[in-house]
């Protein structure tokens, strides 16, 4: 979506991005593109009754699949979660790795993702807003808890945001050396928090002081991979508004995985160096 496919001296764009401030040709093109919604797809050549609650596709290319639920039927997202893992088949094209950017289930209370369907070995984690300092979504006197699915992350210049500066295809390395690829998608939280920050920049301008809480296992590594790709992006008058980022770390293992992270989410190379030592620090 982003590169689209080159072929010899052939090209094909599949989607037109996010228009720069002030650039007509670009709102235009970015306003051609088309974004849908099927309702019970049907999904499977060899299981032709199976179907899909619904799926959303960009310029016809499949983007997210969802499973809804709703309480008046006595299902839960759990049920959404077991339906995906069990019903599901991961060898299905519309459910191999990498063919959508997301699979989410959904009910009026919680939203879970996951990004690769492997039957019951599939990790859904949750997309939801957190309440009072825990789990799950606050209430929302407007609606459902969940209407910020569709009224904030999956609106179009929302999700257009998504492809173009989070959603991504990473390799990791594990402990036996073998390389495992993984494909992420944003968790509430830290799309939440880099748009903040990235809001209050381009508000305030530089200077300012912030201090953002995450906890173990929350995603720290990509928020802050996130944050500073866009930090070293932002130009709101025509220049850079920063001359460069500095990422510093007190923990070893951090800084590599947080080095890996950056090197691997950076659309541009050469973008990003690596201090070993104090003498790489300086230079």
């Amino acid at each position: 979506l982003r590169r689209g496919i080159k072929h010899g001296p052939a090209s094909l764009d599949l989607f037109y991005g996010t228009p720069s401030p002030g650039n007509k040709k670009a709102a235009d093109l970015f306003a051609r593109n088309l974004f849908s919604l099927t309702r019970q797809l049907r999904y499977s050549l060899d299981q032709t009754q199976r179907s899909l609650d619904l799926c959303l596709f960009i310029n016809g290319l499949p983007i997210a699949t969802f499973e809804l639920k709703n309480r008046l039927t006595r299902q839960t997202v759990d049920d959404a979660v077991q339906q995906y893992k069990r019903d599901r088949d991961p060898r299905e094209l519309l459910f191999q790795f990498g063919r959508c950017v997301v699979h989410l289930a959904v009910d009026e209370l919680e939203v879970r993702m996951c990004t690769h369907l492997q039957g019951n070995d599939s990790w859904f984690l949750p997309l939801n807003k957190g309440w009072n300092d825990g789990a799950g979504n606050p209430p929302n006197p407007d609606g459902l808890r969940t209407a910020y699915l569709w009224q904030e992350l999956l609106t179009r210049e929302s999700l257009t945001d998504i492809l173009e500066n989070y959603a991504q295809v990473v390799e990791e390395k594990q402990r036996d050396g073998v390389k495992v690829r993984k494909q992420i998608f944003p968790r509430y939280h830290q799309l939440d928090v880099v748009r903040r920050l990235l809001a209050d920049v381009r508000r305030r301008g530089v200077g300012q002081r912030y201090l953002v809480q995450h906890s173990a296992g929350s995603g720290k590594s990509n928020s802050i991979a996130w944050l500073a790709l866009q930090l070293a992006g932002l130009q709101p008058s025509g220049s850079a508004l920063f001359d460069s980022i500095v990422v510093v770390t007190d923990r070893l293992v951090l800084d590599r995985q947080i080095k890996d992270t950056i090197k691997q989410f950076a659309q541009v190379s050469n973008i990003v160096g690596h201090a070993d030592d104090s003498a790489d620090l300086r230079r």
